[in-house]
């Protein structure tokens, strides 16, 4: 039986905001407020960087209808930041720790927010100071190693697959006018959001007709050919680009050159490259073509927030604390597919060491060999995580005699 440990809890959510994020902010909560050993339940606001500023509030005097409201709340009720520790950071946060008696931290983010969470659990365990260090997974870019998937993708995937379905039938329908439309998603390094473009596709003529992922090198010549492939059998395309993609110098083929654009963790700004390839279309197939960019609104809409998704989120905070209040310190909690049908998943733990600034990629047995789709490896892979779709249907066009 582990060694109990009393004291205060301390929460913060870092990275990029999602439809689901505050689930796990009240699984976290909730399930503090039914340990004893939990005297006091914290929020950091804006992160790490609020901690170092000691912009703490008390969540435990919320009142309960607002705790289980954040379970329909979008975006970060706590406020998110993108921060980089610097070395004298740590020492100052273990300072502020102590102060408030911290005893479990909790942080809910992606691949760099689980470094902060290792070097902070690093720092206490070498100075002596009893500190149970939790990380709760969230991104939309799903791209943290050691999970099947993560907290976030289901409702952005949920979104872009409906956006895309719903902008393929306005494509059909307008397309005597504007024959080609491109989608450009969010996605740094990887695919996966841009590969979520497919999983509302109903047949072989609906959209998406080509999706582009920066896990394969981006030829121009091979795009053209294949926009004018599918034009030339529909009259119309309709392709999802990720604005991260690269060329064979692995270099972005849009991103902003200024530092103000960057973050602390030197990312340049990405975007623009659906409008760059709307030109390349028009100036060589002169074709005309036309782009619809989402923008951040993908990664935290609660109009597609998926069911499972919510649930999962929450149950990897609840997993936090459980395992925190066990003894646990030091990891990330994970999430497990026991089966695929009927869908069931479960949680782990894996060390914060080992994700921490880890990447996954999509995987090769989920891009076809052209490199411009997805198999149908990655529509089972991804499918459960988005819930029910709204069902359409086409009129069967029945013409009548002249």
């Amino acid at each position: 039986m582990a060694k109990k440990l009393k004291g205060n809890l301390i929460v913060g959510q870092s990275g990029g905001p999602t439809a689901v994020i505050n689930n796990s902010l009240c699984g976290v909560i909730q399930e503090a407020q039914k340990h004893s050993d939990i005297e006091n339940i914290y929020g950091m606001l804006h992160g790490i960087q609020g901690l170092l500023e000691e912009n703490i509030i008390d969540l435990g005097r919320q009142k309960p209808e607002i705790i289980e409201g954040l379970r329909s709340t979008p975006s970060a009720a706590l406020g998110s930041c993108r921060y980089k520790l610097k070395d004298e950071d740590c020492e100052k946060i273990l300072d502020i720790f102590k102060k408030y008696n911290v005893r479990y931290f909790i942080y809910n983010g992606g691949n760099d927010s689980m470094d902060t969470a290792h070097k902070v659990g690093e720092l206490a365990k070498s100075e002596g100071y009893e500190l149970r260090c939790m990380g709760v997974p969230k991104t939309v870019d799903n791209d943290l190693a050691f999970t099947d998937h993560c907290p976030g993708y289901g409702s952005v995937s949920k979104f872009n697959a409906i956006a895309t379905r719903d902008a393929g039938r306005d494509t059909e329908a307008i397309g005597i006018v504007d024959k080609v439309k491109i989608i450009e998603t969010m996605g740094r390094n990887t695919g996966w959001i841009t590969a979520s473009t497919a999983l509302a596709k109903d047949s072989e003529d609906s959209a998406p007709h080509l999706i582009y992922l920066p896990e394969r090198v981006f030829d121009e010549e091979k795009f053209l050919a294949d926009v004018e492939s599918v034009y030339s059998r529909l009259g119309y395309a309709l392709i999802t680009v990720c604005e991260g993609l690269k060329d064979k110098d692995g270099k972005y083929l849009t991103a902003s050159d200024r530092a103000i654009y960057a973050d602390a963790f030197g990312h340049k700004q990405l975007g623009g490259v659906a409008d760059y390839l709307c030109s390349i279309i028009a100036d060589n197939l002169k074709i005309k073509a036309r782009f619809d960019k989402p923008g951040t609104i993908q990664r935290m809409s609660s109009l597609c927030a998926s069911k499972t998704d919510a649930e999962e989120a929450y149950m990897v905070g609840q997993a936090a604390v459980e395992n925190a209040i066990e003894g646990a310190s030091g990891y990330m909690v994970s999430l497990v597919r026991e089966s695929n049908d009927p869908y069931k998943c479960t949680t782990g733990l894996v060390p914060l060491e080992k994700v921490a600034n880890a990447e996954k990629p999509v995987p090769d047995e989920f891009i076809n060999e052209a490199g411009n789709f997805v198999t149908g490896a990655y529509i089972e892979y991804a499918k459960p995580l988005i819930g029910e779709l709204p069902e359409y249907v086409r009129l069967e066009k029945i013409a009548v005699k002249r």
